[in-house]
């Protein structure tokens, strides 16, 4: 049997200096409850995560010696008494969150930024950090070490020089170098998956949006969105090449600084239906809000290969809540959900998780009840990028969840076949040998 671990909580001083704090151990929060963190909520901090401060958050965690919850409002006397604020790790791509970080959330005195909150650690006994969090995706490919902007940046010139016309070309030179979008310098490196955003409006407007935000929220967005719909000729000219000569090559419609895709169904339909006259190679796929059913059938007669449609709940109320849909209603999206598998597509739910409400009893069932009827293939585990207490207080939720490992353990007790991911995955990976045993991930691999 293994020794029992002990975890200590993270904090840092007034300039953002990590220490783990001697007198308390971590405490993780499920929604706004503080609970401990269970031994398999936890795993050494993936390669590629960042540890930062979350400004002016007193931490809580539980004190080593009568195992009372603390809230600790200055550093310990030791190290001097002064300011004091809570940790949080932003977790590699691949890993999905278990617990946020412990804090006084009500203390902080601005909206905190687009990133998504992950209690954190220090593991005495192995002297390195612990995350709250579990590895849902085998692809490696994302990892920051595959992504030098040494080799990146002469490339990108390279391609905005030879397409001095392409407007699409341009928008995601700015996307890989400005933004360090993973998937805008995949491109450029002519690899992988490849974005295709061609959208500057939408019909819904979320609370966390990346490329809108609203004055009201304090949050600004972490990039400016799209402002043209290319040409079907600028679509082609980006996803053909890609599709014809990349390793595991996919191009996929509905990106980080865009709108929804949806919107511009008639130009994706014409633009699928020529690369798919030009190649029959490569995987071309469809992130959306997924809010028109009937484009749903248009574009799998066109040719795409696969469709991801986001939510962050399966029940309507906590939909709304976050999307604020204009002009759609939620059985809409359910409706397009059922339509994708009818029509022979790849079907992912780009489920965008946050522990409290995602693991919650409810929510676990109109999920399962969801995956069940419309016969999802992929649930990706996506971690959402928001301030906690805005989110939670946008929601207008309640109590806590019974934990995000064991809602996970529950999906695939019940409906085996599903898959767990992060990432999209091309056509011949679809259905890997050996997938309805694929779970629990091991933390490295």
């Amino acid at each position: 049997m293994s020794r029992k671990k002990t975890i200590l909580a993270v904090v840092a001083d007034e300039n953002g200096e990590v220490f783990e704090h001697p007198e308390l151990l971590l405490a993780g929060m499920n929604g706004m409850t503080v609970r401990h963190p269970e031994m398999d909520e936890l795993i050494p901090l993936p390669e590629g995560s960042r540890l930062f401060t979350i400004p002016g958050t007193p931490p809580i965690g539980y004190d080593r010696r009568t195992g009372q919850q603390v809230t600790a409002d200055k550093l310990p006397n030791d190290w001097g008494g002064g300011q004091i604020q809570a940790v949080s790790a932003f977790v590699t791509p691949a890993f999905t969150r278990t617990l946020l970080p412990a804090a006084d959330y009500r203390k902080k005195q601005v909206a905190l930024t687009l990133w998504s909150y992950t209690a954190v650690g220090w593991c005495l006994e192995e002297e390195r950090f612990y995350v709250a969090a579990v590895r849902v995706d085998r692809n490696q490919q994302w990892q920051a070490e595959h992504f030098d902007d040494r080799k990146l940046e002469p490339l990108v010139h390279r391609r905005v020089a030879e397409s001095p016309d392409n407007r699409l070309i341009e928008q995601l030179s700015r996307c890989a170098l400005d933004y360090h979008c993973f998937a805008a310098k995949n491109l450029f490196f002519g690899r992988w998956e490849a974005p295709l955003p061609c959208s500057p409006t939408c019909n819904a407007s979320c609370v966390g949006c990346l490329s809108l935000q609203e004055a009201s929220n304090g949050c600004p967005s972490s990039q400016e969105r799209l402002t043209f719909v290319p040409t079907v000729q600028e679509l082609c000219e980006v996803a053909v090449p890609h599709l014809n000569t990349a390793e595991n090559a996919i191009v996929s419609f509905g990106q980080g600084c865009e709108g929804d895709p949806i919107l511009q169904a008639d130009t994706i339909c014409a633009a699928v239906k020529e690369m798919r006259c030009q190649t029959s190679r490569g995987t071309i796929n469809f992130n959306s809000n997924a809010s028109i059913p009937a484009v749903i059938d248009r574009l799998a007669e066109a040719g795409i290969d696969s469709l991801r449609v986001s939510l962050n709940s399966a029940q309507e109320h906590f939909y709304n809540a976050y999307f604020r849909p204009r002009g759609y209603r939620f059985a809409d999206v359910i409706d397009s959900i059922h339509r994708a598998k009818k029509n022979g597509l790849f079907t992912m739910l780009n489920y965008l998780v946050f522990p409290g409400l995602n693991d919650r009893d409810d929510e676990i069932e109109q999920l399962l009840e969801l995956i069940a009827s419309a016969d999802v293939d992929m649930i990706q585990m996506r971690n959402l990028s928001i301030d906690p207490q805005l989110y939670w207080n946008a929601m207008g939720a309640e109590g806590a969840g019974i934990g995000m490992k064991k809602m996970l353990d529950r999906l695939k007790k019940d409906i085996p076949r599903l898959q767990f991911g992060y990432f999209n995955r091309t056509r011949e990976n679809f259905y890997p040998e050996g997938f309805e045993k694929d779970w629990p991930l091991p933390a490295t691999l």
